[in-house]
């Protein structure tokens, strides 16, 4: 059965009444509520208090230009106290597993990557689309002209490889039955006799690229046009309409003879998801800088920051953004005004915690002060008393 509300309220109020008769106890609690707030204060502090990141990034291979823009942030990072070690992995299946794994901290990856089975890994920002270059020999013209030859796509199941199957695929080329896949690293295909190079390579990279320079200008490869279907920017997420300037890689004979249109997949800025959200904070400045965009020669803007590669949004990304946001906006004000409430009702709260806290005999003593003031305000002197009490004796007499 339960009990009335007002027996309730009467146990409450006598709870009350014997916690503030013991001494120790009320102090006790003073001493926690001043040691929440100091911690409070001391966390505060630190937030403000400007600190040194340490965070290990890859850019790839040795060779290729996500390798050398990861060597020009980590020059540009050092201003914004983030020292960024780099760590060269053979594509971005490698990254992807070491970012998964923990192992590394920030990776820039190539998009096109399904992320099931990456569920460590963030997004932290997505760059401007890379192109795919298809480097072929004299007697290759079109598309279908592949039919019979040997492919190079780079590390097997790789990155580069998975996005050119895809393409070729989509072409009405099938691979294995239709061409040859080779799997010669960059370093390889450098050090390699001209008559043992592949009949076409595949290379993912911004525009120019040292690897294609070498192929097209010692080793005779031409630039094959690969046409942008829309339908296929509807079936991969990843691709992107791109194009290569002409005189891009020679002027005489000219590579390409004309600008050439391409396709272009994203690259993107991934990081292990317990990574600080505040060094990825800290570091997007620096990617978003002019000072990176002039001497990785090549702009790199916040508009596409968010492009969907597949893997969740990073905290740090999101702490970024609101920082970007206008100080004060309807939001802000709503904020200002239920903070200022608030603030307002945790004062009354004080103030009643503040006289709880009082000792009960400083409030009694006071009490009685004022009772014993007020009663002898309000009662006649002594001396009037007397003199009333005998005149009436006198009547009666």
């Amino acid at each position: 059965m339960e009990k009335p509300a007002n027996e309730v309220e009467e146990l409450l109020f006598k709870g009350l009444d014997w916690l503030r008769s013991k001494h120790h106890i009320r102090k006790g609690l003073a001493l926690i509520v001043i040691a929440l707030l100091l911690g409070l204060a001391g966390k505060l502090a630190y937030e403000l208090y400007p600190r040194h990141y340490e965070l290990t990034i890859s850019g790839g291979g040795m060779l290729t230009k996500s390798h050398q823009l990861a060597k020009v942030l980590q020059e540009e990072a050092i201003r914004s106290n983030i020292s960024l070690m780099i760590t060269p992995t053979k594509g971005s299946y490698q990254a992807l597993n070491d970012l998964n794994d923990g192992v590394l901290d920030l990776a820039f990856v190539q998009g096109g990557i399904d992320p099931v089975g990456y569920e460590n890994v963030r997004q932290v920002a997505s760059i401007a689309p890379q192109l795919i270059h298809f480097l072929v020999k004299g007697d290759v013209k079109t598309i279908h002209d592949i039919r019979g030859k040997t492919v190079n796509l780079g590390e097997k199941n790789g990155g580069p490889s998975i996005v050119s199957n895809q393409i070729l695929h989509f072409s009405g080329l099938v691979p294995e039955v239709d061409y040859v896949e080779t799997n010669f690293s960059d370093e390889q295909l450098l050090s390699m006799k001209a008559d043992r190079l592949p009949d076409v390579i595949v290379q993912i990279s911004y525009a120019p690229s040292a690897t294609v320079d070498f192929l097209v200008q010692k080793r005779g490869y031409q630039l094959l046009e690969m046409s942008f279907p829309p339908s296929l920017a509807m079936r991969m997420g990843w691709v992107a309409d791109a194009k290569i300037l002409a005189y891009m890689y020679q002027i005489s004979p000219p590579v390409p003879a004309k600008d050439i249109q391409v396709v272009g997949v994203n690259l993107n800025l991934l990081a292990n998801k317990d990574v600080d959200s505040h060094a990825i904070a800290a570091l997007l400045p620096s990617l978003y800088s002019p000072q990176v965009s002039s001497r990785f020669n090549f702009p790199i803007s916040e508009d596409k920051m968010l492009t969907p590669s597949g893997f969740p949004i990073s905290d740090g990304t999101e702490v970024y953004i609101a920082s970007k946001q206008p100080f004060i906006t309807a939001q802000t004000i709503d904020q200002v005004k239920g903070i200022f409430g608030l603030v307002m009702s945790l004062l009354s709260v004080a103030l009643v915690v503040f006289k709880w806290f009082k000792a009960p005999d400083e409030v009694d003593e006071t009490d009685n002060a004022s009772l014993v003031e007020a009663d002898s305000e309000d009662a006649p002197p002594v001396s009037d008393n007397l003199n009333t009490i005998t005149a009436n004796i006198s009547k009666l007499e």
